[in-house]
Formats: C-alpha cells, sequence, structure tokens
C-alpha cells in the first residue's frame, strides 16, 4: 500500500536514521517489531536500543532480527526486559541517552480490557500515565523524533480503550511545542499478537471451534505496512501530527466472519455453522471429515462500534502530501497544567474505595467530551 510513498521518500528516510541513536519502546509485539524491521530495511543506526515487559518476545525479536537478511543492524544492538515505566528505565535514559529516534509502541490494545476498575486503572496506567511520564523526561533532553502509537478507536471512542488513546493524543499535543512528537491511528493489524484472526489460527491449530461476531466490520493493514505508517509518521511528520492510512469503507473493511471463512477455506475446510458455542464444542469430532464448526453471534459486549473510522466530522485530513496516507494536524487543545490538572482527577477517582466502572466512564466523559461509551454489561472475557 506505501511503496510509491516510501520510495519517493526513502532518501530523506535514510538521512533520518543512518548513523541515529534509536530507543524502540514495547519492540517486540507486533507493530514495535514490524517497525524495527522497516527501519533496519531502509538504513543501519548507529544504535539501537529495544525495551519491552515481554523478555521472551526479545529474545525472538533478535532471532528473527539476525536471521533476516538485507538488515542493517548496528553493531551496539541490545534488549531489555523493563517496564518503561520503571526507575530502571529512567536510568537507562538518562545514561545511555540522548537518543535521536524514540517510538514507543507499549500499550493495551484491547477492549476487553475495560472489564472492571482493576482492568480500567491498569490500562490508564500504561496508555497515559507513563506516556506523559516518558515525555517530562525527555523535555530535559528532547529526541529527534518521538512517536507514541494511538488507535483508529480514539476518532469518537465508545469504549475506554479508545478514550485512553484520545487523552494520550491531547498529552502528546500539549508537548507538541518542546518535543516533537507524531502519532498514528490505524486499522487493525491483520493476524498480530492478540487478536482475532491470530485467535483464529490459534483454534485451527488446537482443533477447536472458532467464534466470531456477525455485525462487527474493521480495516486491516498487514505488519509490514503498520511498521510503515509508523516509520513514515515518526520521520516524516511535523510535530503534532497525525498519520492513518487511506482506506476506503465499501472496498477495505472487511468482517470477521469473511476473514474467518476465507481461511477455513484456504485450510480445506468448510465453515458448519452452529446455534451457540455449546453447540460448536460439541461438533469438533466433525473437522476429521472436512467440515469445521463456527458460532457466528452479533456483538453484544461493551464499547463495541460497528465500523471504526479515522476522523471526526471535526477533523480536517490533509490527502496532498503522501499518496496513500492521511495526516490530521491540530494545535495543542490543552495546557500542561490543564493536562496536570486532569491526571490528577484521574488519579484521585482511582483512590476512591468501592470504585465502580461506571464512575471512571463520568470523569473520562467530562475530559473528553467526545467520548460516548457504550456500556451493555457484558465483556469479552465471557466470549469463546
Amino acid at each position: 500500500m506505501f511503496r510509491r510513498d516510501l520510495e519517493m521518500r526513502r532518501a530523506e528516510l535514510e538521512q533520518e536514521i543512518a548513523g541515529r541513536s534509536v530507543l524502540v519502546i514495547g519492540g517486540a509485539g507486533t507493530i514495535g517489531a514490524s517497525f524495527i524491521r522497516v527501519l533496519l530495511q531502509t538504513a543501519t543506526p548507529a544504535r539501537l536500543f529495544v525495551v519491552d515487559i515481554n523478555e521472551n518476545g526479545l529474545t525472538e525479536l533478535t532471532r528473527d532480527l539476525r536471521s533476516t537478511p538485507g538488515l542493517g543492524i548496528p553493531t551496539d544492538y541490545k534488549t531489555y526486559p523493563i517496564n518503561f515505566g520503571d526507575v530502571v528505565f529512567q536510568k537507562l535514559l538518562r545514561q545511555e541517552g540522548p537518543f535521536d529516534i524514540i517510538a514507543n509502541f507499549a500499550a493495551h490494545k484491547h477492549v476487553r480490557s475495560e472489564k472492571d476498575p482493576y482492568a480500567i486503572e491498569a490500562m490508564l496506567e500504561n496508555n497515559v500515565f507513563r506516556a506523559k511520564a516518558l515525555l517530562d523526561w525527555l523535555s530535559e533532553t528532547p529526541p529527534r523524533h518521538f512517536f507514541c502509537v494511538s488507535t483508529d478507536k480514539a476518532a469518537n471512542p465508545v469504549n475506554i480503550m479508545g478514550a485512553s488513546k484520545k487523552l494520550m493524543e491531547e498529552v502528546l499535543l500539549a508537548y507538541s511545542p518542546q518535543i516533537p512528537v507524531k502519532t498514528a491511528r490505524f486499522a487493525n493489524v491483520a493476524f498480530s499478537n492478540g487478536s482475532l484472526p491470530a485467535g483464529f489460527l490459534e483454534r485451527i491449530a488446537r482443533q477447536q471451534p472458532i467464534s466470531a461476531p456477525l455485525d462487527i466490520r474493521r480495516y486491516f493493514v498487514s505488519p509490514e505496512e503498520a511498521g510503515e505508517i509508523c516509520l513514515m509518521a515518526c520521520l516524516l511528520g511535523q510535530s503534532g501530527t497525525i498519520f492513518f492510512p487511506r482506506l476506503d469503507p465499501e472496498r477495505d473493511m472487511q468482517s470477521f466472519t469473511h476473514i474467518a471463512d476465507r481461511l477455513l477455506e484456504a485450510y480445506g475446510y468448510t465453515p458448519v455453522q452452529c446455534a451457540s458455542e455449546e453447540s460448536a464444542r460439541e461438533r469438533v469430532v466433525e473437522i476429521a471429515d472436512g467440515g469445521y464448526p463456527v458460532f457466528y453471534f452479533s456483538s453484544d459486549t461493551s464499547g463495541e462500534k460497528t465500523a471504526e473510522e479515522f476522523f471526526t466530522e471535526e477533523e480536517t485530513p490533509d490527502f496532498t502530501s503522501f499518496q496513500a496516507l492521511g495526516i490530521l494536524s491540530f494545535p495543542p487543545t490543552r495546557t500542561l497544567p490543564d493536562i496536570e490538572a486532569a491526571f490528577a482527577q484521574l488519579r484521585a477517582i482511582f483512590q476512591q474505595p468501592a470504585l465502580q466502572k461506571e464512575d471512571i466512564v463520568a470523569v473520562l466523559a467530562a475530559l473528553i467530551p467526545q467520548f460516548q461509551h457504550q456500556e451493555t454489561g457484558k465483556h469479552l472475557d465471557q466470549k469463546m
């Protein structure tokens, strides 16, 4: 999708990467690892440090990079299983910095992570509070480029995950006059770690039934395309810009059930519709005969949009700078004191005894007027 844009900007990208010092946070995940591969395919930095809490993921990342031809892996390449909110990370940042390029992919990305106050507090801690703490640390020695990943769910958010990313975008904008911050909203990454399509592969490998919503349609990009979006946003965007892929809702949106059917057919199976989860589990014996049990249902869990969007009616995108990318540019909507006040309000709510989910939703709705939470009383952990 982005080949033309990459070719036209290759010299600029090479100049921004070659000989630079790079720090990638959350680099063992699907998008972070793809960003690293695309970066190393483009040019060789002087240093590459990768931080992630997934120690096994960092090990596999290194094995994959070392086993792939044509990557410009620098001599000074190190991975660290560290949480980017910890004191040891701050020590690394100060003693090993400054870094020219810092990209942060550490995030809670699932709507299922809003089931109760504990899960919501952990999500906001990762997506918002630690992102601000990182920017505070970087204010001492700003990098040449700073990128922090967002999501299409930040446009007119209906779930707390999307609201957390919308708030994170506002935090970035507040720092944009002093730190060159950029972000990207993009589609679902096909078969990324933890995604529903990746779950289809796991179910097939284990000979278990497949379950998917009938009424949910999403945009998709490949892992490589996700890395390319983030690289171009990070290195080519102006401070305070949000990149997103130019996709057409009629042509490019797909349902999860369509993907499941096509995947099963590619494996030589015929999907067999079942009326319930229990019925689907009981019919796994038919897999040996070429039929594959699937349970397709109407979505009834909290925070699910029928279809995602990349920008709202109030946001005016620029479609002239790139062929396959759009760009949103905003002035800061909140000052740093405003951000501090909002964070104090959020911190205070989590100190309350007997805290309920609706209490947190009310505070977020007051902070983010676009947030229209859709609550059904059900969450994805209750689904197969």
